[in-house]
């Protein structure tokens, strides 16, 4: 129930964005629609390769809001093929983590998205569509965290301890800023659905934290470590490729694979 909620509210956000990259890509396939017919050559072979949208979720993410008690997330990524190894990719999505130590209890809660390229380093096989990417991302996030209990501890006082205060109250309005590296790789399960996992090495560039308190996690971005300004993070993914045209892709075969198709 909680992960339907929170779908529905990412929903407005997720299909305006997700529309505007399919707009994108028809007027692009128009372009490509009237392709010059190849010369093809005698010793060489010729298939079509699939230019499109290709969308999906985070699947990690479902996982983590369904076995952990202290996190509720949800991501929609989608990435157009430019030409034969460019890409343009983008995540959307929200967060909500707790953090709890013994002298803090926060809640951090937001929305997130990330635009950037990725390139595939992989050069497949005929008629394959798997990919090794390495890419690159601008994240933003827009979230408020809440400090629920808090220990000031009183070293000069007669007695060792710590005043405990309960008192909730929360910080929003917040904001910040990274760069994101990408490594990962998409394999092709079935007919156009792709199965992911890629890392992710960030670097935060702005944020606005609260007075006289630090944003332990960011939504997007991660966790922090006191004053490093380097995340991590990693995704699995599983997505859909929607064809919208096709290229013809022509490939000069080796002397090798010459005299393969001559003995068959």
């Amino acid at each position: 129930m909680k992960l339907l909620m929170k779908m529905k509210v990412m929903s407005k956000y997720s299909i305006s964005i997700l529309c505007s990259i399919l707009a994108f890509g028809l007027t692009s396939a128009q372009n490509n629609v009237e392709e010059k017919k190849p010369n093809i050559q005698q010793d060489s072979v010729v298939f079509q390769e699939k230019y499109g949208l290709r969308f999906g979720v985070d699947i990690s993410r479902l996982a983590r809001t369904a076995f952990e008690s202290d996190y509720s997330g949800f991501e929609l990524n989608a990435d157009y093929r430019l030409s034969k190894k460019l890409y343009t990719a983008g995540e959307l999505g929200f967060e909500e983590k707790s953090t709890s130590t013994s002298y803090l209890d926060s809640k951090a809660k937001g929305n997130y998205f990330k635009a950037g390229i990725d390139y595939n380093l992989y050069e497949n096989w005929l008629g394959m569509e798997n990919l090794i990417i390495g890419g690159l991302r601008f994240g933003f996030s827009s979230f408020s965290q809440t400090r629920d209990r808090y220990t000031i501890y009183d070293t000069n006082g007669q007695t060792w301890g710590g005043i405990i205060n309960e008192d909730s109250k929360e910080f929003a309005g917040l904001t910040a800023a990274w760069l994101e590296l990408i490594f990962g790789i998409k394999a092709e399960l079935l007919n156009n659905v792709f199965l992911g996992l890629n890392v992710q090495i960030k670097a935060r560039l702005a944020e606005k934290s609260p007075s006289n308190f630090e944003n332990l996690y960011i939504p997007g971005f991660g966790r922090t470590y006191d004053s490093s300004k380097i995340g991590t993070g990693f995704s699995y993914t599983i997505t859909y490729l929607l064809p919208i045209y096709k290229k013809t892709r022509i490939q000069k075969l080796s002397e090798e694979d010459n005299e393969k198709t001559a003995v068959e």
